[in-house]
């Protein structure tokens, strides 16, 4: 792909979200995209939003479970950008219509009181640099139809990247700890969709350990010249399966002594 079919791919992705109508697979017009090319996809994304006057509070690290690198043939995470827009309070309703195809995951949020940065970033620094840890949800859409209609191919890891790793908000619960008050491999939640469960889930899913998912992200992010700042958040990644959230769906994530998150979509 060249630079303009990165920023012509990103205008259609965004005029896709505005509108609610998804686009077809990339990878299926641009057959030998890369993963360079889709984070140059999103980039031009994250510069069309800036100019808009969007802010960026944070980072999303996805595919940090075995079970979705093996569902995409992939065997590294990916990451998206979290703007200001995609931030909703606990207990918030979601009006209809603001996403395509909703789903959510259940995460662990890192929310950083320091700079964090660099290709030898290790999990000191991580806990070095983090405020407190709190209990997530992340709202997942899709800009890209999921399974092309005439071939029947689904969506690759390119695609989803360069739909900003399929990210469209995040949910904080009110709980804060601070990053040693818990062992994060052993906090887990149950993940009730109209208070019934849905999916369940160790902090130990991802990558062993959430730390070790900020870690990867930081050094990720030195290899394009950026670092995390003070105050953004960090979802270090799912350790469940996303669940659905047609109209009419009331989510609760339950992470017991950790915290519970809540979010409904009318």
């Amino acid at each position: 792909m060249t630079p303009q079919d990165h920023v012509q791919t990103a205008t259609k992705l965004l005029a896709a979200e505005k509108s609610g109508k998804q686009i077809g697979l990339l990878t299926k017009d641009h057959p030998k995209m890369t993963m360079d090319d889709a984070y140059a996809v999103q980039n031009a994304i994250y510069r069309a939003k800036l100019a808009k006057g969007r802010n960026v509070i944070g980072w999303k690290i996805g595919l940090t479970s075995k079970a979705m690198q093996y569902a995409l043939n992939i065997n590294i995470p990916d990451s998206g950008i979290l703007f200001d827009d995609m931030l909703f309070e606990h207990g918030a309703l979601v009006r209809k219509g603001r996403f395509i195809q909703p789903r959510i995951e259940a995460e662990i949020a890192f929310i950083l009181k320091a700079p964090l940065g660099g290709a030898d970033v290790t999990c000191a620094d991580v806990i070095k640099a983090t405020d407190y840890v709190a209990p997530s949800i992340e709202i997942l859409d899709t800009r890209i139809l999921r399974v092309d209609p005439e071939t029947g191919a689904t969506r690759k890891v390119f695609d989803t990247i360069s739909d900003n790793a399929a990210n469209a908000g995040v949910v904080l619960g009110l709980q804060k700890h601070p990053i040693d008050a818990f062992d994060l491999r052993w906090v887990g939640a149950i993940t009730l969709r109209n208070g019934e469960v849905e999916e369940t889930g160790l902090g130990a899913g991802v990558l062993n350990n959430p730390i070790e998912s900020v870690v990867w992200l930081a050094r990720r992010m030195a290899q394009y010249g950026q670092s995390i700042q003070p105050g953004q958040i960090i979802l270090s990644g799912s350790f469940i399966r996303p669940v659905e959230c047609p109209s009419g769906t009331h989510i609760t994530a339950d992470f017991g002594s950790f915290g519970h998150v809540d979010i409904s979509f009318s």
